[in-house]
């Protein structure tokens, strides 16, 4: 039987920073360096001088690869033979299922039976093979290891391991090339593996360089663990973030975290949806929730050292669905007030709404939807409800809509 089949997280070493720099040296000309962009945009929004570290534009979508890379580069002829297998949702399956392909090695993918069909694809179109079990990640991590026993083959760990913590720690190691002046890097932080490794890259050299990790309010497991010092497991809440949406970090990553981290904070869903949909129209950057999450700390809490200092926000990936996409611009134009949803009440004959239809146009306002309602029983008989979805040029066309409707003696509500 191949070890490294059988799950024993206990026997796990902290990597050191040279085991970061041979990672890097592994993956050079495979990996991208992705661009580290100066904002002035979000520089003024977050009031400081804001760096944006791209790994949305990372092969596969993500820095997860990287840590794929390393660990599958470090396998012996014997290991390799056996094939490797990995249980995720997401990020970590297209990661792991390139790395072995580059390697001619044969991989599994389990995943939740309610996974993304587009991610499974894209696992897929990276050869690797897709086994569904369970209805979540704790369910698929179970079928893992005993696939992974059965089979022999070695469990490539999403966070929790030394080879795959030196992988995601490159990433440190390219902010320290290209920004050697550095103050603070806001970074997601879900099991950990990233916060950890880019910790010991950046505090081997640079040990001032204060490192803030952030956590979705729904998923606080890592602040939690680090709070009361030992390894916290948390309810299971809702995020859209669910690359972060981690019940409880590995044990190998709190350590490293609890030493190197000098905070972690919290962010909601609502902010990640308003950046998500900054980033798209300010930035021109396609960024899925989770790795959004870093700026969307910044945007929202404001930065608290001042305006000289030099910040980093790891946009840590770009694989979002597209469904979700267009939710996000949606609720992204509501929350910027450009889009309001407004019910009326009107009789229902001929032209009535042609009236309302002719104001909104004299107030330069675009109807995106129009949904008629007959038949709910708050509909008094001969009227027609109308839910209309509006885009404005900036919430201060809001008062003047509804002064319209007031003068036109029109019954309405704002629904959202």
């Amino acid at each position: 039987m191949n070890a490294d089949s059988v799950w024993n997280p206990g026997r796990q070493r902290a990597p050191s920073y040279d085991d970061i720099v041979k990672a890097h040296e592994m993956m050079d000309g495979i990996v991208r360096k992705t661009p580290l962009q100066y904002s002035n945009t979000f520089s003024r929004l977050a009031g400081t001088n804001m760096y944006l570290k791209l790994e949305c534009l990372q092969l596969t979508g993500s820095f997860k690869v990287r840590g794929a890379l390393a660990k599958i580069g470090r396998l012996t002829e014997k290991q390799a033979g056996h094939g490797v297998i990995a249980a995720s949702a997401g990020n970590h399956a297209q990661g792991v299922a390139f790395a072995s392909a580059r390697k001619n090695v044969s991989c599994t993918i389990v995943m939740p039976k309610n996974a993304s069909p587009a991610k499974v694809a894209a696992t897929k179109s990276y050869g690797a093979e897709v086994v569904q079990r369970g209805f979540n990640y704790d369910e698929a991590w179970e079928a893992t290891q005993e696939i992974a026993k059965r089979e022999g083959r070695t469990i490539i760990h999403a966070f929790d391991d030394p080879d795959v913590i030196a992988g995601q720690g490159t990433v440190g190691l390219e902010l320290l090339q290209d920004l050697p002046g550095v103050d603070r890097i806001y970074l997601p932080v879900g099991g950990g593996g990233l916060a950890a490794g880019l910790s010991i890259a950046i505090k081997a050299k640079r040990p001032n360089v204060k490192v803030i990790g952030v956590e979705s309010k729904a998923f606080p497991a890592m602040k939690e663990s680090v709070k009361k010092g030992s390894l916290q497991s948390v309810k299971a809440g809702y995020t859209i973030a669910d690359g972060i949406s981690v019940k409880s970090p590995g044990r190998l990553t709190f350590d490293i975290v609890s030493k190197n981290l000098d905070d972690i904070v919290l962010v909601d869903d609502t902010a990640i949806v308003k950046t998500m949909f900054l980033l798209m129209e300010r930035a021109k950057l396609v960024v899925e929730p989770a790795g959004a999450a870093s700026l969307a700390y910044l945007l929202s809490n404001g930065h608290p050292a001042g305006k000289k200092e030099k910040v980093v926000s790891i946009l840590s990936g770009g694989n979002v669905d597209m469904y979700l996409l267009g939710q996000v611009v949606a609720k992204g134009l509501m929350q910027m007030g450009r889009m309001v949803k407004i019910f009326i009440l009107l009789p229902d004959k001929p032209g009535a709404l042609k009236e309302v239809v002719d104001g909104i146009a004299e107030l330069s306002v675009n109807i995106v939807e129009v949904e008629h309602d007959r038949l709910s029983s708050n509909i008094p008989a001969g009227t027609a409800g109308v839910y209309l979805s509006l885009e404005l040029e900036s919430e201060k066309n809001v008062p003047k809509l509804i002064e319209m409707f007031k003068k036109k003696g029109i019954e309405f509500r704002v629904v959202s």
